[in-house]
């Protein structure tokens, strides 16, 4: 099944359907009040058809776009983070069966999931979190197939789903070898030997299914097992690379939700005869806050079209991003919601409480599929790596091309191309003295330049620094800091990068280099306050993007028109 439609197309249609549920506002704040599952944008989105972005093309799925599909998850996620977690599951579930299921495997997948199946992954447990080595969950051999033994807690979807992808100790505890991964039909085992795990509270997401499930003597066929023994983890690492990158759509859409919400208030509220986006500390933090989207949006959809065009490379990209997106977008709630004040924490007083509701929603962003500080450590591993091809200048040009050119189908995707490591560091970070030297020779916006080149020397900088950190299994906290550094030399990278292939958008955005001017400032900022070097000076016309951003927020807050430069229109909401 292939798609006729663009994606912008597909993106507005999906934004339509959701728009057309009555009173959409008011039955999110319901929903979430009673701590209820999502079922009537579960059921549209079913209905949407969006389950055939999960399945790769060669299985009967739709077009196969880690590009298109992130730009849909944001679509959901800017009405409902929720709905969003809730369905989107099924494509974490299976992305394991794509990388090391055999054909028939596939098949029976794929036809599950058209058919309106869920897929929960059920990889934590309640002793273990993160710690998937040392999982005490048991696959013993038993007869013509595997006896399953343990709880896995907690899981999204546990108790909802019919199908699980279960990881599952098979060898020695603690070894890279020690855990496989299996496909549990709970609906083919025999009575007694699982049963679900209450629901449980939760501050955000409060009506997703997050419970867990417990198996005892759980008799498995040998056609269960995904892959060889003995190589569950890996390939659960290598579907990481995947679902994480996935995870920032979490993080635009609840970013662009709370920056409508708050620049509509800003506009409409009236405080002594003025509005309150007429004031120049209101005007900044809106501009501010949509220059981090917008970077946040530039880094993540360079990230998911690299899922096609730099596979090997995307055990850097994937924890770059899961790690930057959801910091950027907690630091812009944090701002926005100062400028919402009471509105930003009350229940049923502005636009039936979305705001508060997005905020705590949002916090589990940063965990899920790894935290923050898993991620980060993942990448201070790969620190030789990226330090010798940046002082190399290694870039794979083709690929790095593509995964810039937004907007245009990023080409197939090879599984078998990712990697544990990135045998070429990361081609963005890489790229990146020479682009700017580039920006620097020619014509550019205002100020542009002038950030390109700063940009260009701190990361330099921090490589420099990066040279002098050793792998460690615990590294040290400077470590970590230099990681969240870096995530901000790819971020610039991206913003640059995708402005250069795209800077003759006659938009408003783009408009002398308005979003890429304001979203390298801010990125500077952050970057010299991680790295506890002065903050850095303003540059030609910095002194005008504060205003001319939050104008335009404002103005497309009020029409539904696109809040950032890759953005697409969004159907106005009851905000009564």
């Amino acid at each position: 099944m292939t798609s006729t439609r663009s994606g912008v197309e597909i993106e507005v249609a999906l934004d339509t359907a959701l728009a057309e549920v009555p009173a959409i506002g008011r039955r999110i704040a319901e929903l979430d009040a009673a701590e209820e599952f999502p079922a009537p944008f579960v059921e549209r989105l079913d209905a949407f058809g969006l389950p055939a972005y999960y399945v790769p093309t060669g299985w009967g799925g739709a077009v196969e776009d880690h590009e298109l599909l992130l730009r849909l998850w944001r679509t959901v996620a800017r009405r409902d983070l929720s709905a969003v977690v809730a369905h989107g599951k099924t494509y974490l579930g299976a992305a394991s069966v794509w990388i090391a299921g055999d054909a028939e495997q596939a098949a029976t997948t794929a036809a599950r999931i058209l058919d309106g199946g869920r897929i929960a992954w059920a990889l934590s447990e309640p002793d273990h979190g993160a710690d998937l080595l040392n999982g005490e969950s048991t696959a013993t051999a038993y007869r013509d197939g595997y006896r399953l033994d343990g709880v896995k807690w907690p899981v999204n979807n546990a108790t909802r789903a019919r199908y699980l992808t279960v990881l599952a100790r098979t060898g020695k505890a603690g070894t890279g070898r020690g855990q496989s991964l299996f496909l549990v039909d709970k609906a083919a085992l025999a009575p007694g030997t699982w049963r679900t795990l209450p629901k449980e509270p939760t501050h955000g997401i409060r009506g997703v299914d997050i419970s867990g499930i417990a198996f005892q003597d759980a008799q498995l066929p040998a056609n269960a097992l995904l892959g060889a023994e003995g190589t569950g983890a890996e390939t659960v690492l290598r579907a990481l690379q995947l679902t994480r990158t996935l995870c920032s759509a979490l993080s635009l859409g609840s970013g662009e939700h709370a920056l409508r919400l708050a620049a509509a208030f800003a506009a409409e509220r009236i405080i002594q005869r003025r509005p309150l986006l007429g004031r120049a500390y209101p005007r900044g933090t809106v501009g501010r806050c949509a220059a981090l989207l917008a970077a946040a949006e530039a880094t993540a959809l360079v990230s998911a079209r690299s899922i096609h065009t730099l596979t090997g490379e995307m055990s850097v990209i994937s924890a770059v991003v899961k790690a930057l997106a959801p910091t950027l977008v907690d630091a812009m709630l944090g701002e926005l919601a100062e400028l919402l004040g009471a509105r930003s924490f009350l229940t049923d007083v502005y636009a039936h409480g979305a705001f508060q509701k997005i905020g705590r929603d949002h916090q589990i962003v940063a965990v899920f599929d790894g935290s923050t500080p898993v991620n980060r450590s993942a990448l201070v591993q790969q620190f030789p790596r990226l330090v010798k091809e940046f002082a190399a200048g290694t870039v794979d040009g083709d690929g790095l091309a593509k995964a810039v050119s937004t907007g245009g189908p990023p080409g197939p995707l090879d599984r078998g191309a990712l990697a544990l490591l990135s045998r070429r560091g990361c081609s963005l970070v890489q790229s990146l003295p020479a682009l700017a030297a580039s920006i620097a020779a020619g014509a550019a916006p205002d100020g542009l330049a002038a950030h390109a080149t700063a940009l260009a020397v701190t990361t330099g900088k921090v490589h420099e620094l990066m040279a002098g950190v050793a792998p460690a299994a615990r590294p040290a906290m400077a470590a970590y800091e230099l990681a969240a550094a870096y995530e901000l030399c790819y971020a610039g990278a991206a913003c640059l990068h995708t402005w250069s292939a795209e800077r003759h958008r006659d938009e408003p955005l783009w408009d002398n280099g308005l979003w890429v001017r304001a979203a390298l400032r801010a990125l500077r900022a952050r970057l010299a306050a991680t790295l506890r070097l002065p903050a850095p000076g303003p540059e030609e016309g910095d002194d005008r993007i504060d205003d001319a951003l939050a104008a335009h927020v404002a103005e497309a807050a009020r029409t539904g028109a696109p809040v950032t430069p890759f953005g697409t229109p969004m159907l106005p909401a009851d905000r009564s």
